[in-house]
C-alpha cells in the first residue's frame, strides 16, 4: 500500500492529539494530507457537518479516549464489532475508525471533483453508533510481526513463481515510488507510537505493495484459468496478513493503554 488509509491517519493523529502530544492544527493538517477538506457529520449535538478540530474536541468531551482502525474486506470483518449497520458501511468504504471510551464509529465517504489532472478529494466522516465489544481478528503487535515475517517469505516465493516480482515498468515505477516515500523521512505513525508499531506498519505496507503489484501485472506467468485461480488463492492470505498487521500497528497505542503499559 503506497499511501496510508484515511482511517489510519485519523486514528494515529487523533490518538496523538488525545494524548496531548500534538496541537489540534498539526493533527488536522496530518489527517487531511493531500485531500481538500475533511468534515464530520452526525456528531451528537450538531445538526450539520463540522470541521475536524471541533469534531475531535467534541469526541473527547463525549468520553473518547482513543481511536482504533478497522480495515474490513468481504468475509473478513477486521477490526469491527458491530452492529450490522455500521459493519455494512465500513465494509463498503473498506475502512473505519472505532472510538475507544464511547460507542461511536466513523466511516469516510469520499467525493472527488475537478478536471483531469487537478482532481481534489473532499471527505465526510459519518458518525454512527457501534457495539462496545472486542474488535474482530486483530492480532497483537508481536503476533503481527511474526505473521508478517512468515508471510513475506511466502509472498516473495509466490511472486517469483508468477513472474511478477520487480519486473515491468509498472512494477518498477511502483517500487521507486515506495522507496522515495520511505526515504523522505516522513513519519509513518504519529508521535506516541512505539517503535515496534512503526516497524510493523512499514513491513505491512511493503507487503501490501508486493501484493498489489502481483494483481496489477495482470496474468503474470499464469496462462491458464487454473493457474490464475491458484495465484489468487496464494495471494489472498498474504493480503489478509498485511491488513491485520496494519490494524495492529495503528491500534497499538490503545491496546497498550488498555493493558496499562503507559
Amino acid at each position: 500500500m503506497l499511501s496510508e488509509p484515511r482511517s489510519g491517519r485519523l486514528a494515529a493523529w487523533g490518538n496523538a492529539l488525545l494524548a496531548g502530544l500534538v496541537s489540534p492544527d498539526d493533527a488536522v493538517l496530518a489527517i487531511v494530507g493531500e485531500d481538500a477538506v475533511h468534515r464530520v457529520e452526525g456528531l451528537p449535538g450538531e445538526s450539520a457537518p463540522v470541521g475536524l478540530t471541533l469534531a475531535l474536541g467534541r469526541l473527547r468531551a463525549l468520553g473518547v479516549a482513543g481511536l482504533r482502525v478497522a480495515l474490513p474486506a468481504p468475509g473478513h470483518p477486521l477490526g469491527l464489532s458491530g452492529p450490522p449497520e455500521f459493519n455494512a458501511r465500513a465494509l463498503e468504504a473498506e475502512e473505519a475508525v472505532v472510538c475507544h471510551g464511547a460507542a461511536f464509529g466513523l466511516v469516510p465517504e469520499v467525493y472527488e471533483a475537478g478536471p483531469e489532472g487537478d482532481v481534489h478529494a473532499e471527505v465526510v466522516w459519518h458518525v454512527l453508533p457501534v457495539r462496545e465489544a472486542p474488535p474482530a481478528d486483530v492480532p497483537s503487535l508481536g503476533e503481527a510481526e511474526r505473521e508478517l515475517a512468515q508471510a513475506l517469505r511466502e509472498a516473495t516465493e509466490v511472486l517469483s513463481k508468477l513472474d511478477v516480482a520487480g519486473s515491468g515498468p509498472v512494477a518498477e515505477a511502483a517500487i521507486d515510488a515506495y522507496r522515495a516515500r520511505a526515504e523522505r523521512g516522513r513519519e509513518v505513525l504519529a508521535p506516541g507510537y512505539p517503535p515496534r508499531a512503526v516497524r510493523v506498519l512499514e513491513l505491512a505496507q511493503r507487503m501490501a505493495l508486493l501484493v498489489s503489484l502481483a494483481y496489477d501485472r495482470g496474468h503474470g506467468g499464469a496462462v491458464s484459468s487454473a493457474e490464475m485461480a491458484a495465484r489468487s488463492e496464494a495471494l489472498r492470505p498474504v493480503e489478509r496478513t498485511a491488513r491485520r498487521a496494519q490494524v495492529a500497528a495503528y491500534n497499538a497505542v490503545v491496546e497498550e493503554r488498555e493493558r496499562g503499559v503507559r
